[in-house]
């Protein structure tokens, strides 16, 4: 590590993660979504806050035991706190939905791909928006 390269800290905060019925019903009522595979992704630009917030989702249709949704939640999650760096915070602020859609369990490394995709992908979508 260079000496003066900025240290950015991987937290996942409170105020990062998306709550309030409200703020999720106009999520997934006005939100646009994509598919990457095992992730759907939906997302709306944010007036309510002044960071991305974030939702991460396991249907309990397709898992039954709360032990194997907790385990793709934690995984869903300590990938966007690694990769949330790659998410540009100018100049739009993102309301972010993570919904697992596949009916097995997949490890880790594949889902830290697809999160890492979507977010630059999620960057495309703030750049056109700002257009």
């Amino acid at each position: 590590m260079k000496k003066f390269e900025k240290i950015v800290k991987q937290t996942f905060k409170k105020s990062e993660r998306l709550s309030g019925k409200k703020n999720i019903e106009e999520l997934f009522k006005n939100g646009s979504y994509f598919y990457l595979y095992p992730l759907k992704v939906v997302v709306l630009p944010s007036l309510h806050s002044n960071t991305h917030q974030v939702l991460f989702s396991v249907p309990k249709k397709s898992f039954k035991r709360a032990v194997d949704r907790n385990l793709l939640k934690r995984r869903m999650r300590e990938a966007y706190r690694l990769h949330k760096h790659l998410l540009l915070t100018e100049p739009n602020v993102l309301s972010i939905a993570y919904i697992y859609t596949s009916k097995e369990v997949v490890n880790y490394q594949t889902i830290a791909h697809q999160i890492k995709e979507s977010l630059n992908r999620l960057n495309s979508y703030v750049e056109k928006s700002v257009e």
